[in-house]
C-alpha cells in the first residue's frame, strides 16, 4: 500500500462508528516502523485512564484492529500492529496523512459531540452489580438485544431500558444487553416522555379478575405476576400477566415483556424441578375475542406438556384451528 492509497483510504472509504480507526493509523504513522503494540494504541485511546487500559486492548484488537486488517491497512505481528505500506513515506506524506486523521477526528467529534461519544463507555453499567450484569449478558447469549450482533464482534454493555434519568430503576427486568454502538446511539435522549410511566405501570380494573390477582399474587416482580390457571390444561399449567391492566401484549412496553418472559423462564425451571415426567412447554397468548380471549387482560398460558398426554402432539397449538394440526 502507497502513499496515495492510505490517503483514498483515509479520505474517501473510511465508515466510522468511532474515532478509533484514524486515531490507530495516527499513532501507527508517528511511532518507528510504522509499528505499535497493542498497548500503546490502547493508550493512546485511552489517554493514560489505567482502569480502563484492558478495555481499550481489547477494542484496539477487535474494532478498529479487525476492519483496517479486513481492509489491508494494517496486519498483526507478535502483538503488535503494523501499518502496511510498501514504500517509505516521506515526512511531508506522514504529516499529510496525520492531518487527515486529524480531520476524520474532528468530523466526527463535531458530528455527534466530543463529550457524547465517550459518555456512555461505562454509563449504562453504572450502579448495576457485578452479579446483575451477569444475569443480563447470561440472559441474552452472547448478542445485542436490539441489533443482534455477537459479542465477538462488537463488545456489549448493560443498559437501562428506562434511562435512570427517566426514573428507570436498575432492576433485572429493566435491563438488556445493547452492544457500544446501540448503546452509545440509546444513549438517555429517547423522545419518549416518561413521566407518567410510574403511575402507567399502577393501572388496575377492579372488575378484573386478574388485576384481583394482584396484591396476593406469591410469584410476581416488579412489572409482571404469575399464578396457577383456574382450569388447567394440564398439571402446572400457569398463567404470566403484567401487572398493568392493558387488554392486549401488544400495548405492553419491553420492560413489560422482559419482566413476563424471566416469569415465564423461571416458571419452566419450577415445573421441570417438580416434575421430571415434563417434556415440553406450550407457551401462547389469546390476543382479541377473535382469537379466543375471554379474559381482557393480557395473560402468557404456559402449558407443561408430558409424553403420552395426547396421541400425537404434532402441531401443538396448530391444534387452535380444526385439521390444521396435522400436516
Amino acid at each position: 500500500m502507497d502513499y496515495h492509497e492510505l490517503e483514498r483510504y483515509i479520505s474517501n472509504e473510511m465508515l466510522m462508528q468511532h474515532i478509533y480507526q484514524p486515531v490507530m493509523i495516527k499513532t501507527l504513522l508517528q511511532s518507528d516502523g510504522h509499528k505499535a503494540s497493542v498497548e500503546n494504541i490502547a493508550r493512546r485511546f485511552l489517554l493514560n485512564d489505567e482502569p480502563q487500559l484492558q478495555y481499550y486492548k481489547y477494542i484496539t484488537k477487535v474494532m478498529p484492529g479487525r476492519v483496517l486488517r479486513g481492509h489491508g491497512i494494517v496486519r498483526f505481528e507478535n502483538d503488535s500492529f503494523v501499518l502496511n505500506v510498501t514504500d517509505e513515506l516521506t515526512r511531508g506524506q506522514i504529516k499529510d496523512l496525520i492531518g487527515l486523521c486529524d480531520r476524520k477526528i474532528g468530523e466526527y467529534e463535531h458530528k455527534y459531540g466530543k463529550k457524547s461519544i465517550w459518555h456512555s463507555r461505562f454509563a449504562g453499567a453504572k450502579g448495576v452489580s457485578g452479579p446483575l450484569q451477569y444475569q443480563v449478558l447470561k440472559r441474552a447469549k452472547e448478542r445485542c438485544e436490539l441489533c443482534g450482533i455477537s459479542k465477538s464482534i462488537r463488545a456489549l454493555q448493560v443498559d437501562h431500558i428506562v434511562p435512570r434519568s427517566k426514573g428507570g430503576l436498575t432492576l433485572l427486568e429493566n435491563l438488556q444487553a445493547l452492544c457500544y454502538t446501540c448503546n452509545a446511539q440509546k444513549q438517555n435522549k429517547d423522545d419518549t416522555d416518561f413521566r407518567n410511566w410510574p403511575e402507567l405501570y399502577k393501572v388496575s380494573n377492579n372488575d378484573c379478575v386478574f388485576c384481583r390477582q394482584r396484591p396476593t399474587a406469591k410469584i410476581k416482580n416488579s412489572l409482571a405476576m404469575a399464578f396457577e390457571d383456574s382450569y388447567p390444561v394440564t398439571e402446572g399449567h400457569v398463567l404470566i400477566c403484567p401487572l398493568r391492566h392493558t387488554p392486549s401484549f401488544f400495548d405492553l412496553g419491553s420492560s413489560e415483556q422482559k419482566a413476563c418472559f424471566l416469569l415465564i423462564q423461571n416458571m419452566k425451571e419450577a415445573a421441570c424441578r417438580k416434575d421430571s415426567t415434563v417434556r415440553g412447554f406450550n407457551i401462547g397468548v389469546n390476543d382479541g375475542e377473535d382469537a379466543g380471549q375471554t379474559v381482557m387482560h393480557c395473560h402468557i398460558h404456559l402449558i407443561p406438556r408430558r409424553k403420552g398426554d395426547v396421541e400425537d402432539p404434532r402441531g401443538g397449538i396448530r391444534h387452535i384451528m380444526p385439521d390444521k394440526g396435522i400436516y
